[in-house]
């Protein structure tokens, strides 16, 4: 949730904040809202996220019987991201990145906003397809036997190709190391296809 329309470093830097102020999640629980909305200023929209993050974690123990996700572990990705999407607020990119970049570092594919131009400059996915959907398509093309470091490492590969080549306004096309692969560029460029 913190992640959502921040970068990875103010992301970082709010979360550090956060466990930093509250030692644990049941404090952030009970703290008002605008203490958590202090601690974690340097995301994007703290005003929005402190009172999603308080419900999501209110939930999480409710439903779980405990602030814990430990669980889901247990559960195959495809289920893990099941039970996560049902918390409010919690979408395919947010349980996607939970399952990929914490230490339960499971076979998810997040898909944020660079990653998902990427894949539609490339024709992976149709320009009319948005993010949420996106997510089980892409990740319906990766590899089977490819493991979840490999789908984490894909995911920062095309984050960062997205970050500094295939940015929104100016893509630098001609530095593309798939331009060989990509009919946007290929038009673009007025280059050829392999």
């Amino acid at each position: 949730m913190l992640s959502h329309r921040t970068r990875n470093s103010d992301s970082a830097q709010a979360y550090r904040s956060l466990v930093a102020r509250f030692p644990n999640w049941e404090e952030v629980i009970d703290a008002p809202t605008a203490d958590v909305e202090s601690a974690i200023a340097a995301s994007t929209w703290p005003e929005q996220k402190a009172p999603r993050i308080q419900a999501a974690l209110r939930w999480i123990r409710d439903e779980g019987g405990a602030i814990s996700l430990d669980f889901l572990e247990e559960l195959t990705p495809y289920e893990a991201r099941f039970w996560l999407e049902r918390i409010p607020g919690v979408g395919p990119k947010t349980s996607a990145a939970v399952l990929s970049f914490s230490r339960l570092r499971m076979r998810a594919l997040p898909v944020d906003s660079h990653h998902h131009r990427v894949a539609q400059r490339l024709g992976l996915i149709s320009d009319k397809l948005d993010v949420g959907p996106a997510h089980a398509v892409l990740e319906a093309m990766l590899p089977p036997d490819w493991d979840a470091q490999q789908v984490y490492d894909h995911h920062e590969v095309m984050m960062f190709l997205g970050q500094r080549i295939c940015t929104y306004q100016s893509p630098k096309c001609r530095q593309c190391p798939l331009l060989d692969l990509c009919p946007t560029g290929q038009r673009r460029t007025g280059a050829t296809l392999l």
